[in-house]
């Protein structure tokens, strides 16, 4: 077995979630080829005195409930999983990769409120437990990154160990300066768009929620977003994916939600839930060695040099007060074509942050 996934369980076990004797840990084995993750993350729990327990899940057998399920079946929030919530002081989500097109067939109307039913077992996890969530690369997400699996997995490897501890320092560091900040403008191809961000906290994620990690967010104050966004990447949400987003807010309200395809998916997201047509994140990309745009947001959000923003649900470490069964994030490439202003002051300048 490649050595990596020990000292990558060893990282997760003892750096991200920081168990301690006694603790009791829920290591979520989402699709069966995370397996030699799961391996390495239960040892290095035993080893480090708390009790793990493993749950599988996977998205073929999501795909059956949202085949055959009746509607009370696919508006189910599984009380096992909330329980677990309740249960665990840290949780692990080791989320293999699966067909991009896998759920392609359901409804929109069906994935929309299944993934609205899903949302409250997230918001558990958020409220309740210490997390760290891993997108566990395998053949399936080589494909939907356009490479080779040895490819990916090198750059997975060496997006997640970094120097966190120096990289957080000197991401907290530029989180002060932004923390001094009132508003941020967003421009770039077919894009102007500002918004408050006035008495938030800019919060640098560093290795501890998500391993590859890197991205410095916050919270946008609602009802002060004013102007238009086109995502150059598509959104990524249920295996869908939602190409050509166009956003235009007036004076805090989303008054236009364009894409070139998914159309009623989106809209279903959208329209059957108030707080997804807010903002609940605004974040800079901060990991080097994340380069590739692979189709999953747990990745793509860290790619240095890029922004993107989160429909729905804030984070209340941020200051945000947005409400929302999704948080859903979608990444604009700034590399080439973008300038991040704080205040009038360029703090990302075509990919590079000018802090």
């Amino acid at each position: 077995m490649d050595r990596r996934w020990d000292r990558l369980g060893e990282l997760l076990v003892n750096y991200s979630a920081r168990v301690v004797p006694g603790e009791r840990v829920m290591i979520a084995m989402i699709e069966g080829e995370t397996l030699p993750l799961v391996q390495s993350v239960y040892r290095a729990v035993i080893k480090a005195g708390g009790f793990p327990q493993v749950q599988f899940l996977s998205e073929t057998l999501r795909h059956s409930l949202l085949r055959f399920g009746s509607a009370e079946q696919i508006n189910w929030a599984p009380e096992i999983e909330a329980y677990g919530m309740e249960w665990a002081d840290v949780y692990i989500g080791l989320r293999g990769a699966h067909n991009l097109y896998e759920l392609a067939g359901v409804a929109s109307e069906i994935l929309a409120a299944n993934q609205r039913a899903m949302g409250k077992i997230s918001s558990l996890r958020w409220e309740k437990t210490r997390w760290c969530l891993v997108r566990v690369p395998n053949e399936s997400f080589a494909q939907a990154a356009q490479t080779d699996y040895e490819t990916i997995l090198d750059m997975f490897f060496d997006s997640c160990f970094l120097d966190w501890e120096n990289e957080a320092k000197k991401w907290a560091a530029w989180a002060e300066i932004l923390n001094r900040g009132r508003e941020i403008r967003i421009t770039g191809r077919d894009t102007d768009l500002r918004f408050s961000v006035e008495g938030r906290r800019w919060v640098p994620f560093a290795g501890v929620n998500n391993m590859p990690d890197g991205e410095i967010a916050t919270a946008p104050v609602n009802g002060t977003e004013d102007g238009h966004i086109y995502f150059e990447f598509p959104g990524v949400l249920s295996g869908r994916l939602v190409r050509d987003i166009r956003l235009v807010w007036e004076k805090g309200k989303l008054i236009r939600a364009q894409s070139s395809t998914e159309q009623d998916f989106f809209r279903s997201v959208l329209d059957k839930n108030d707080g997804a047509k807010s903002l609940g994140e605004f974040a800079l990309g901060t990991n080097p060695f994340v380069t590739r745009f692979c189709n999953d947001i747990l990745i793509d959000e860290k790619i240095g040099g890029t922004v993107h923003i989160a429909l729905g649900r804030a984070y209340p470490e941020c200051g945000g007060t947005n409400q929302s069964a999704i948080h859903w994030d979608i990444i604009k490439d700034t590399r080439k074509e973008g300038i991040v202003y704080l205040d009038g002051r360029p703090i990302l300048d075509r990919g590079k942050i000018t802090l």
